[in-house]
């Protein structure tokens, strides 16, 4: 059976992500891995399965998926040996288009994803939360104390009118 065709982006959408990157902090390269070959090639990138970080990402959303359709993603983690952290992310974006306050914040990364056949650029507003996810995961705070004030601002700025945090 022949190998399914790599997706390839056209001329345009090339030119259209470099100039993208120019304006990035950062740049993802993310594909997927069938499971028959994940061995080979994670010999080949010389990685240690055993020194992988434990992650436990929750998303927040409303039931209809509101903010995934306007672009929005506000998301938690806990890290293993590291800590918690949160995020509230825009996508897509153009980096020159940001609010200047936004892309100068020290918390702002903005980022380019690329997978075989597409692109998206990212801005995302990164936090420590003062309140452990694990305590508003279990419904002992509300979910607006894992975000700083900046964070909740860019929220409001790009989330759909009337969708707070409490209605995620």
């Amino acid at each position: 059976m022949p190998a399914a065709a790599t997706p390839k982006l056209s001329d345009d959408a090339l030119v259209e992500m470099l100039s993208l990157m120019r304006g990035a902090d950062s740049v993802e390269l993310k594909l997927t891995i069938p499971e028959s070959a994940q061995r080979s090639a994670i010999e080949a990138l010389g990685m240690d399965p055993l020194g992988a970080q434990v992650r436990l990402v929750s998303f927040f959303d409303t039931p209809e998926l509101t903010l995934e359709r306007q672009g929005v993603v506000v998301r938690a983690r806990r890290v293993a040996q590291k800590g918690d952290d949160s995020v509230v992310k825009l996508r897509p974006v153009v980096p020159a288009e940001l609010a200047r306050g936004v892309r100068e914040s020290p918390m702002c990364m903005v980022e380019v994803d690329a997978v075989p056949g597409g692109y998206v650029c990212s801005a995302s507003l990164k936090g420590v939360p003062k309140t452990a996810v694990q305590d508003v995961i279990g419904g002992g705070a509300p979910l607006r104390k894992l975000f700083s004030k900046e964070q909740r601002a860019f929220y409001a700025d790009h989330a759909p009118e009337g969708v707070g945090f409490a209605d995620l």
